[in-house]
């Protein structure tokens, strides 16, 4: 991914998007999530290269920048919450629309979602880890945030599991770091996600789960 149209075109395949100009400079195209008018993605030309200026977690801020020497602190945004990502070919496209998304997601708390169906790579990841829990088993949000590669993302993971819909995903199957059950407002109201445990034989005792007996074992999501 080298050029301007390339840029926009991946971050506008991203769903419910739109891109304006609102520093009346067309050389600097914002990207926004239309629900909440949020910038998740800038794309402009700097010293005769494409970059563009996605937000960043910044728990991941130096892992970019330390991975890719093309990803740098964001030019002229605050460099804590942006990185800047020069487009020179250097960066892996499926590393840039993990970047993209990773932003998006940042700015309106989804899953990200491309148009075409496409989620964000972490998101992929977090609703197969969950998919492969077996019944009769229980695993932490920690525990699917370190396996699908960001171990810090535990809140995140809970975001994306509060927001899904698919009612085949065995989304009952997870709980806190603790044991303890989701709040009452999941699953169906008070007491569902322990009914739905325990239909599957595993004990809940005051509303938590003996993690040390029935946590599943990070080799089954492999």
């Amino acid at each position: 991914m080298r050029t301007r149209e390339e840029a926009l075109a991946c971050c506008l395949a991203f769903e419910n998007t739109s891109s304006d100009m609102p520093f009346h400079d067309p050389n600097w195209v914002v990207v926004r999530r239309r629900e909440s008018k949020k910038m998740f993605a800038c794309v402009y030309e700097r010293n005769g290269q494409i970059w563009m200026n996605v937000k960043v977690d910044p728990e991941w801020r130096d892992f970019w920048r330390n991975a890719f020497s093309a990803v740098v602190p964001a030019y002229h945004m605050n460099k804590e919450h942006w990185n800047s990502i020069i487009l020179d070919g250097t960066v892996p496209d499926e590393e840039i629309r993990r970047m993209i998304g990773e932003s998006y997601d940042l700015v309106g708390g989804g899953t990200g979602v491309a148009g075409n169906g496409r989620k964000s790579q972490f998101a992929r990841e977090v609703y197969r880890i969950v998919a492969a829990i077996p019944e009769g088993k229980v695993a932490t949000y920690g525990q699917i945030a370190r396996l699908a590669g960001k171990p810090r993302a535990a809140r995140a993971v809970g975001n994306l599991l509060r927001e899904c819909r698919d009612p085949d995903l065995p989304c009952h199957r997870v709980v806190n770091g603790q044991g303890h059950m989701a709040p009452e407002f999941t699953f169906g109201g008070p007491g569902g996600q322990k009914r739905l445990l325990e239909a599957e034989g595993i004990l809940v005792t005051g509303e938590k789960v003996d993690l040390k007996r029935w946590q599943m074992g990070e080799e089954t999501s492999r």
